[in-house]
C-alpha cells in the first residue's frame, strides 16, 4: 500500500512521540519500531525521520544526548520525551481519537471491512 504524503506527515509526530514515550531510543530503533507497529506498511527513511526529530527537539518536545551503545561501541544520539512532549502527545492522542471515531462511524465499524 502506498500511503499519501499528507497522511504520513500528519501521523509522523504522534507516532514518533509515542515510540519515544515507550523509552529512550535512537533513530534506527524508531524506524524499526514504526515498521513493526504498522506490520511493515510504514517504511521511513533517515531523510524523513531526522528532520522531524530535530524539529521536535527545537520545539522542546524531545531532548537528546550522545551515548556509546554497549553492544556496538558506536556513538548514537538517543532521544527521550520531555514533559512538554508528554503534554503534546496527550493532545495528539485526543485529536486522533476524535478523527478515528469519526472515520469508524462514517465507514462503519465492521469486522469484514478491509482496506484495499
Amino acid at each position: 500500500m502506498n500511503l499519501s504524503k499528507d497522511l504520513m506527515a500528519a501521523s509522523s509526530t504522534p507516532l514518533v512521540l509515542s515510540v519515544i514515550a515507550e523509552g529512550e531510543t535512537y533513530g534506527y530503533e524508531i524506524v524499526k519500531r514504526v515498521a513493526e507497529l504498522s506490520n511493515g506498511q510504514l517504511e521511513w527513511t533517515d531523510g524523513m525521520l531526522y528532520p522531524l526529530l530535530h524539529r521536535l527537539e527545537q520545539q522542546q518536545l524531545l531532548s537528546s544526548r550522545w551515548r556509546v551503545a554497549e553492544e556496538t561501541k558506536r556513538k548514537r544520539k538517543y532521544y527521550r520525551i520531555t514533559e512538554q512532549g508528554q503534554k503534546a502527545l496527550q493532545q495528539q492522542q485526543q485529536q486522533w481519537q476524535v478523527i478515528t471515531q469519526a472515520l469508524r462511524q462514517v465507514w462503519g465499524d465492521r469486522n469484514d471491512y478491509q482496506f484495499v
